[in-house]
């Protein structure tokens, strides 16, 4: 069984692509959590969710500690799924995502699997570019190339990554350095999903490099 995990908060201009996208890629057995992060009153999210009237899906009021990672940790804890998958509610996956990756966790049986992703703009026009994953620990933990919604895990890999420590920066790059350590990391750089970059996505964008030093030192304490 594969349990889809969808962060949202306030994703009323994107999130019925994405939800679209994944639906027929679902087996009559898996499921699609939806951790609606969104303020108290605003249920335009939900109402998109719900207009799909799908079975499969499990919209679920996320957390409200305004935070991604922790509508991820509150996900990952939810879920029913042996293999879990992370998704963004900007993007839009390729068809085909699922099937290669029940065959890959068939065949390689890694606890972490990691795609690329082509790069589009917010009218998911391609840039040419393809954000593609580098596995290695110092690597990662000097510059994280591990991206969540190209991240899908074991259910035998929760206990090495929950709950997620206090402090930490990215939900993505824990998880990829964390398999590094206790499990397989199997990569495939072919982009199996279109990820938006517009506005709200610029994760990290002018920061200083005291902020990326001191997140780098608190990622290093987690791990230690």
């Amino acid at each position: 069984m594969i349990s889809v995990l969808l962060a949202a908060y306030c994703g009323e201009k994107f999130i019925a692509a994405q939800i679209a996208s994944i639906l027929p890629q679902l087996s009559a057995e898996d499921e699609l959590l939806v951790g609606d992060d969104s303020p108290g009153g605003h249920t335009g999210t939900r109402e998109i969710v719900l207009a799909f009237g799908d079975d499969r899906i499990r919209h679920m009021r996320g957390p409200r500690q305004g935070s991604t990672i922790k509508n991820v940790e509150f996900l990952l804890g939810q879920a029913r799924g042996g293999i879990l998958v992370l998704s963004d509610q900007d993007d839009v996956w390729l068809p085909g995502k699922l099937d290669i990756l029940r065959a890959q966790m068939d065949i390689a049986k890694p606890e972490l699997f990691v795609h690329g992703a082509a790069i589009t703009d917010e009218a998911l026009r391609e840039t040419g570019e393809v954000q593609a994953p580098k596995p290695g620990m110092l690597r990662n933990l000097i510059k994280n190339s591990y991206t969540g919604c190209c991240m899908a895990l074991t259910r035998e890999l929760l206990p090495y990554i929950l709950p997620f420590p206090e402090g930490i920066p990215m939900h993505d790059q824990w998880i990829g350095l964390r398999a590094e350590k206790f499990g397989t990391v199997f990569v495939i750089d072919d982009a199996f999903i279109l990820h938006r970059r517009h506005g709200g996505t610029q994760t990290g964008q002018g920061s200083t490099l005291g902020q990326k030093i001191q997140w780098r030192w608190r990622m290093l304490k987690a791990l230690l």
